[in-house]
């Protein structure tokens, strides 16, 4: 029978990391890289497994990467710690990994956002590549939006991992600022100055696509707000990436 490895990054998730761990606890083995969580993560993940690593932070893909080489399992299962294996996305996963038919599967995601759960806007069903036999695959070295990279080809689950993805507008606004200003890093890797006019066209039009061509209007205030909050994530890492570029004295 094929083994299952669940790797999580953590940083102060003690309000949702039990659910997450309840939710995976028939894995034959979970692994925590922790970045120096100040509350009780590391404490309460201590209480599902002995493989909890305290470093310091790189980045999302490094992090995800220094996970996975503690991996022992021929499978792996990459979980956010404000996600959830559903009990039928837990069977898919055993039955799938057992069929040797890919060495790679995309997952859907149902995420919430501000106690909804959203089905239009780009947030449904929201594939992510999650489950991957451990030899196949590893994480990009993006500071932000990391993706699994890998040569195969790669199946699809129907069965959805549950995402809290937002809870309030508080953690939206710390989301925006904190993903804005890891992603400004891509647009100065590219080497093209930026101005405003650059981050106001590029953050409207994230908005536009997603309010009104991905559907978001059909989620209600959800909907718009989550759409504004795109819009200001991308007008935000222009923005700061302009500044970046133009130092004042």
């Amino acid at each position: 029978m094929q083994s299952i490895s669940v790797i999580i990054i953590t940083l102060n998730e003690s309000l949702k990391i039990q659910a997450c761990l309840e939710s995976v606890k028939w894995a034959d083995e979970i692994i925590i890289v922790d970045s120096g969580s100040i509350d009780n993560t590391v404490e309460i993940c201590n209480q599902y497994t002995n493989k909890v690593y305290v470093t310091d932070w790189p980045g999302f893909g490094p992090q995800k990467n220094r996970a996975l080489a503690h991996a022992t399992c021929d499978w792996v299962l990459s979980i956010d710690a404000d996600e959830c294996v559903t009990p039928e996305l837990k069977e898919e996963i055993q039955g799938v990994v057992s069929d040797n038919n890919f060495e790679i599967y995309d997952i859907p995601r149902l995420s919430s956002f501000c106690g909804k759960y959203l089905h239009h806007g780009g947030w449904r069903p929201d594939y992510v590549a999650r489950l991957f036999k451990r030899e196949s695959a590893s994480f990009s070295s993006d500071l932000v939006h990391e993706r699994l990279v890998f040569e195969t080809k790669k199946g699809k689950l129907k069965e959805s991992l549950t995402h809290t993805s937002i809870d309030d507008l508080d953690s939206m606004l710390s989301k925006v600022n904190a993903y804005s200003t890891a992603g400004t890093q891509r647009i100065l890797d590219k080497g093209k100055q930026v101005g405003l006019f650059s981050a106001l066209s590029h953050g409207f039009w994230i908005f536009f696509r997603t309010y009104f061509l991905r559907l978001g209007f059909l989620d209600g205030k959800e909907g718009f707000v989550m759409a504004v909050s795109a819009g200001e994530n991308t007008y935000y890492r222009y923005l700061k990436a302009h500044y970046l570029q133009n130092p004042k004295p």
